[in-house]
């Protein structure tokens, strides 16, 4: 009898375009463009080419770097990793692209003089991310990440507070509300590499035997809880000196018990770490801000360019290959991105706590190296980002 040969039905085409198919795709990119252009546009203003904007100089940049480039990056992060939480569907296609719609105007709108427009849109993206979280959360029962969700109606709440304050509706200064944005954003940090750190090291480097101690883990996150309710009560001075060294002890503890010498020969690994070892910095730079020790400015980015800026761009790396398909190696390309951005800290915190006249060039060095980073990302990652996934997975 002749055998009847077997064909494999065709296969669906993929999509040619999917940068909507998971959230880390677009928020990543569009993150990434945006921290290289942000300098361009703060040279914009004080240029006097966007004299009519609702927010401007320093408190554009403060605002804008958090809720604007980091909480893209953390709604991207949140929708990438609470599917493999809940094994349930976060927002794609149409409704991911209307969130992404809303972070632009939301970014578009506060370089304009339509004030009122530009705080309901910002204020409105977190309160967005946060319901579209909710969704798969609470439909898995995923109590263990229902925080997450608490942390972006408080941003939410936050920004809430800084353009209603700005607009005048009510008596509160909104650069001090921004340091409990700050606060929100460093738990999420000290949350999230608690958890991914040490398991990518023992994953990325055999024999590291990175470890978690849990006294140490409860002194670190609960330190910088207390520290956050501190900034909440306008506490300052001693009591805040306290709690941030205290907190930047048990964060030095936690950073070495992740064995981070044993990570030197694989880049995707020890930058997560470089960059860690900035959150005890920052700390004990917050003690002595609240002492008058130190500028205050030094501790916030120590924070905002060391913390944020190194664990952002590690990420982005790592996610953007895991989820595309790609191996978890780090090229030439992307060290280089992870030395810019780790030395714009460096360059940012150090020369001027050395040397408060370096101030000025040591911001503008520290300006053009953060640019660089970024734009390196944006240029080499478009393609990753925009296309399927190279093993053919949905994704």
């Amino acid at each position: 009898m002749a055998l009847i040969p077997l064909e494999e039905p065709p296969r669906a085409p993929r999509p040619a375009f999917a940068l909507f198919a998971l959230g880390f795709r677009p928020f990543y990119l569009l993150a990434s463009v945006f921290a290289a252009l942000s300098v361009p546009l703060w040279a914009l203003q004080f240029s006097g080419l966007l004299g009519h904007a609702y927010l401007a100089g320093p408190l554009w940049h403060a605002h804008e770097m958090l809720f604007g480039f980091t909480l893209a990056v953390i709604v991207g992060f949140l929708f990438t990793a609470g599917r493999n939480w809940t094994n349930l569907p976060t927002p794609t296609g149409g409704p991911l692209a209307a969130l992404v719609l809303l972070w632009l105007a939301a970014r578009v709108l506060v370089l304009t003089r339509w004030g009122v427009a530009a705080a309901l849109a910002n204020i409105a993206f977190p309160l967005a991310a946060a319901g579209a979280l909710a969704v798969p959360f609470v439909r898995a029962r995923n109590r263990r990440n229902y925080f997450f969700i608490g942390l972006l109606l408080l941003l939410a709440a936050v920004a809430a507070v800084f353009h209603l304050g700005q607009l005048g509706f009510i008596a509160v200064a909104p650069l001090p509300g921004l340091q409990v944005a700050l606060d929100v954003v460093l738990f999420i940090l000290t949350v999230m590499g608690g958890r991914v750190i040490p398991m990518f090291t023992n994953n990325g480097v055999p024999g590291a035997a990175a470890t978690r101690r849990p006294v140490v883990e409860k002194a670190a996150l609960g330190l910088v809880l207390a520290l956050g309710v501190a900034d909440l009560l306008g506490l300052g001075g001693w009591p805040v000196a306290a709690i941030a060294a205290a907190a930047g002890a048990a964060h030095a503890v936690r950073w070495a018990l992740w064995q981070p010498w044993k990570t030197l020969r694989v880049p995707l690994v020890w930058v997560l770490h470089l960059a860690y070892a900035w959150i005890p910095v920052h700390l004990l730079l917050r003690a002595g801000g609240a002492l008058d020790w130190v500028t205050p400015s030094l501790a916030t980015h120590a924070l905002t360019v060391g913390a944020v800026g190194g664990l952002v761009i590690g990420m982005m790396t790592r996610t953007a290959r895991g989820h595309t398909g790609r191996a978890l190696r780090a090229d030439g390309f992307e060290t280089a991105c992870y030395v810019a951005v780790l030395l714009a800290a460096l360059v940012r915190v150090v020369l001027p706590l050395l040397q408060p006249a370096w101030t000025l060039p040591a911001v503008q060095a520290s300006a053009a190296l953060w640019s660089a980073g970024f734009g390196l990302y944006a240029w080499r990652y478009w393609p990753v980002l925009s296309r399927p996934r190279v093993d053919g997975r949905p994704g």
